[in-house]
């Protein structure tokens, strides 16, 4: 993918990834630890199920016309976006290829907790070269832990059946594990059972939710255990899968030996590319921050373009660099990290200081873990 955080650059230098929510947070599943669930009372009163068609195809037309680069990338997310239905996802793809000029080319990535995959789903991702993000965390004693459907039952057989499925079908498939309170004591476990399934591609995902008015919920990852369960994992894929397989933090941690950019918004300078495109045409600057504070309009209303380069939207991205704290900025590996995703920097840093990233200690752990791999490796980059 890596689908969730794919970048496009287009001429008036604008990097952007939407998040496409065409069912908006409406899902087959409960999982526990879910951030979306309740976005579901967002519009009090309203009845759509699904994005109208009438939306969708202006919000596929503004983001092709958004797009100078020869690849036009959608990503879709929910909730769960299959809910939608296959005959929808054929109607997406229809109006894609009506609007798309002659000299781009489509790519389509989609989000899933994978419980209704099936060969019908599997061949349309095929003829549409759909890459798949499918949200497993581990072997079943794990997975179920925490992701069950609406009526409390486990899900791992019929997940890991999908990807099973996937790979039959030859559908690029990235595995989305979140890493939270139970899993994060077993990571070779994790990590054994990853590789014995013939994952190519790994995302691993904090879980990390505040309750209101203070404390964490029980299923918050400990951030020292975050990087103690990231470091193990490394030592093997350094050992052993190097080219095989592909872990998103480690890739983004070793873009800093070729002197290269972040792709992925959390560890970047700044943020704000990564908007959210809810079930009604309204824009949110972020995944995380779906509230009135952060509404940049509605497509039908604003372009996709003027919400994107909005003042607004600009001082949310500028905001992560300007609010991160001394403690941050003078740190050996601030590079690889850049704070990580405001909506963590809620602790205090050492000298009490707002701002620090409730996850510092496990970032600092995992990035100083690979900091002298990463020397080694720009050392041969550049005598090459």
């Amino acid at each position: 993918m890596y689908i969730i955080y794919l970048r496009y650059m287009v001429e008036t230098n604008r990097e952007f990834q939407v998040l496409i929510k065409p069912v908006g947070a409406r899902c087959n599943m409960a999982c526990t630890y879910c951030y979306y669930l309740d976005k579901q009372n967002l519009y009090p009163g309203k009845k759509a199920f699904r994005m109208s068609e009438h939306i969708l195809e202006e919000y596929i037309k503004q983001h092709i016309e958004c797009t100078s680069t020869g690849a036009v990338n959608f990503s879709w997310h929910g909730g769960e976006p299959l809910l939608a239905g296959l005959g929808y996802f054929r109607k997406i793809t229809e109006m894609q290829k009506k609007h798309l000029p002659e000299n781009k080319r489509l790519i389509n990535g989609i989000q899933t907790n994978g419980m209704l995959i099936n060969d019908e789903w599997c061949r349309f991702f095929s003829d549409n070269n759909f890459i798949i993000g499918l949200s497993m965390d581990g072997l079943s004693y794990l997975h179920d832990i925490y992701r069950r459907t609406l009526n409390g039952k486990p899900t791992f057989s019929r997940v890991k059946k999908s990807y099973m499925l996937l790979r039959e079908y030859g559908i690029s498939t990235e595995i989305l594990c979140t890493v939270n309170a139970e899993n994060v004591m077993y990571p070779v476990q994790v990590y054994e059972f990853f590789r014995a399934l013939g994952v190519e591609f790994i995302t691993f995902i904090p879980v990390v939710e505040r309750l209101p008015g203070c404390g964490l919920a029980g299923f918050t990852v400990p951030a020292g255990d975050y990087g103690a369960f990231l470091c193990t994992i490394f030592d093997q894929w350094k050992s052993q899968d190097i080219g095989r397989i592909k872990i998103q933090i480690f890739e983004e941690a070793l873009r800093t030996a070729f002197n290269q950019d972040h792709t992925l918004c959390i560890f970047k300078e700044t943020c704000g590319g990564v908007p959210i495109l809810e079930v009604n045409g309204d824009l949110y600057s972020c995944d995380h921050f779906v509230d009135s504070n952060h509404l940049l309009g509605n497509i039908q209303d604003i372009s996709l373009a003027e919400m994107l380069d909005s003042p607004e939207q600009t001082e949310f991205g500028e905001n992560k660099l300007k609010t991160l704290p001394s403690y941050c900025l003078e740190c050996e590996v601030r590079d690889m990290c850049n704070g990580g995703c405001p909506r963590n920097r809620f602790i205090s840093t050492p000298d009490g200081k707002p701002g620090l990233n409730y996850l510092c200690p496990g970032y600092k752990m995992i990035f100083n873990h690979i900091r002298s791999f990463a020397d080694k490796v720009e050392k041969v980059w550049r005598q090459s």
